[in-house]
């Protein structure tokens, strides 16, 4: 195999979104007399709407003494909590090197998240990374979220190169499935909310992308 391509995931990938946003979401809970279980948070990652967060506080408030606030008031709290925790997070271990890697192995290099652009863009910006990516695919109708492979498509189309010269970086079960489904080579890196998860479906799973650098992969797929 030829590597002429890296696509990455983002959240829980490249930046430690999810665990932030499994906190803030767990003190809301937790502000209610609620709690938040890591199975219920499984569910949500990597895909879109398969959990409706607000109405399952409202569920488990039902039988307490507290009363919800409408949903906008939950949510802007939530989120100002979540943007908070999340401006302390750097790059996860090893992004950086095979972001270098990519750019001495003359790579094309894409993102491929189903959250959306206003949301990745962003925290590249403030990572200083953003112009690394000539592509930025992110779920938007039609496209269909992870696990479709939908986003993995558009990625390398835009890329112009083909599926089986791509390699894609995941951290969920999700993101493997919409990576595998598009016909690409996948490393998958567990964080601390997915590290529990199946992820056997990568083609190879590894604790962080410090552990496995891009130009040892390239040798080792005879690229």
């Amino acid at each position: 195999m030829t590597i002429n391509a890296v696509v990455f995931d983002f959240d829980g990938l490249i930046l430690d979104t999810e665990y932030p946003r499994f906190v803030a979401w767990k003190e809301t809970y937790e502000q209610y007399g609620c709690v938040l279980e890591d199975a219920d948070w499984h569910r949500t990652i990597g895909t879109k709407d398969a959990l409706d967060l607000y109405a399952l506080l409202l569920e488990r408030a039902a039988d307490r003494a507290h009363t919800i606030p409408p949903e906008n008031e939950v949510r802007a709290t939530k989120t100002a909590r979540e943007l908070e925790l999340i401006a302390a997070e750097k790059a996860l271990p090893g992004v950086l090197d095979w972001l270098d890697d990519a750019a001495r192995l003359d790579l094309g290099l894409a993102i491929a998240s189903t959250s959306p652009p206003n949301w990745v863009e962003p925290h590249l910006d403030r990572l200083n990374i953003r112009h690394r990516f000539s592509v930025i695919s992110c779920w938007a109708e039609p496209l269909r979220p992870k696990p479709a492979p939908d986003v993995y498509l558009a990625a390398i189309d835009r890329l112009g190169v083909d599926a089986a010269d791509a390699v894609a970086v995941e951290d969920s079960p999700n993101g493997v499935a919409a990576a595998k489904a598009a016909g690409l080579f996948c490393v998958a890196v567990p964080n601390q909310l997915t590290g529990q998860l199946d992820l056997s479906g990568a083609d190879v799973v590894v604790p962080s992308l410090a552990e496995l650098p891009l130009t040892q992969l390239a040798r080792r797929l005879g690229g």
